[in-house]
């Protein structure tokens, strides 16, 4: 997933999270912090939010079950690794994947998994705690083999 495809997924998706907090084109344009016709306009798919918007918008509505079906969880996880592109940081646990994750490969206690809707990989520790994310496969294998020999 790329940043624009993130973007084109939240402008799609704007009305229907909209209707899910039942907010007024009103009340969701002030919330957002754009005019009611702009609002309209991404609606309308005439234009889009942007980065700062969607991201914007899902911090506002991180709770929401639009957001939880587009992206396979909740969107923090993808837009960290978008902003960063490979992204490492101290995270809380996890559910350890049961619902939006497949296992890809387990290595001492440590495993890669693959979000199922928006393909980015994670590694999880033995208590389910995230330990790196990524869309690049290949960086994910290299840390996985990295994170075994710092074990040992």
């Amino acid at each position: 997933m790329t940043r624009d495809e993130f973007i084109r997924n939240i402008d799609v998706k704007l009305k229907l999270i909209r209707y899910e907090r039942d907010y007024t084109q009103d009340k969701m344009a002030e919330v957002l912090g754009i005019s009611k016709k702009t609002l309209i306009q991404i609606e309308k798919g005439r234009a889009s939010l942007g980065w700062m918007g969607a991201v914007a918008l899902c911090t506002i509505f991180k709770d929401s079950e639009v957001l939880e079906m587009i992206f396979g969880g909740h969107p923090q996880d993808i837009i960290t690794t978008l902003a960063f592109d490979k992204c490492e940081a101290s995270y809380e646990k996890t559910m350890g994947g049961k619902i939006w994750w497949v296992d890809i490969e387990l290595k001492n206690e440590l495993k890669i998994q693959q979000n199922i809707i928006s393909k980015h990989y994670r590694i999880l520790d033995k208590e389910n705690r995230r330990i790196c994310s990524s869309f690049d496969y290949d960086y994910m294998r290299k840390r996985l083999d990295e994170l075994t020999l710092d074990e040992k």
